[in-house]
């Protein structure tokens, strides 16, 4: 199993969790791994309290830690095909395109909701879910 493409994300956060599923989705070559935030992966993988934080997705690209909005971009991008388009949207400055990440990120529980426990993977997909 490659680890060389992580996707972190808060477990908790029904948002991130319709991330990572339309992720998993569209990822038909399997290139992703997923972690929660909460998880040992995280602690193990990410730099002190960076896991802690839960404000943002993490996506370790080859080596590479990536946040915000430069890491959901890229994970769009790297699903190849049509999803390439989403790299236009890094012509827009990173402040920009992280100030509107953090403001949805401030409300992404009052508008997506927070559940009790993390995600738990399905049969199907617990292969590309790391603890």
């Amino acid at each position: 199993m490659s680890t060389s493409r992580i996707i972190f994300f808060d477990g908790v956060c029904g948002l991130c969790n319709r991330f990572v599923d339309r992720l998993l989705a569209a990822d038909t070559r399997g290139s992703f791994r997923f972690a929660t935030l909460q998880g040992t992966t995280a602690n193990q993988l990410l730099p002190d309290g960076m896991a802690a934080a839960l404000e943002s997705v993490v996506y370790i690209r080859d080596g590479v830690i990536l946040q915000r909005s430069d890491a959901a971009l890229r994970a769009l991008i790297d699903l190849g095909g049509w999803r390439k388009g989403y790299g236009l949207l890094l012509i827009v400055p990173r402040f920009t395109r992280d100030a509107v990440y953090a403001w949805v990120a401030s409300n992404r529980y009052k508008w997506f909701g927070k559940h009790d426990t993390c995600r738990l993977p399905t049969p199907e997909e617990r292969e590309r879910f790391l603890p």
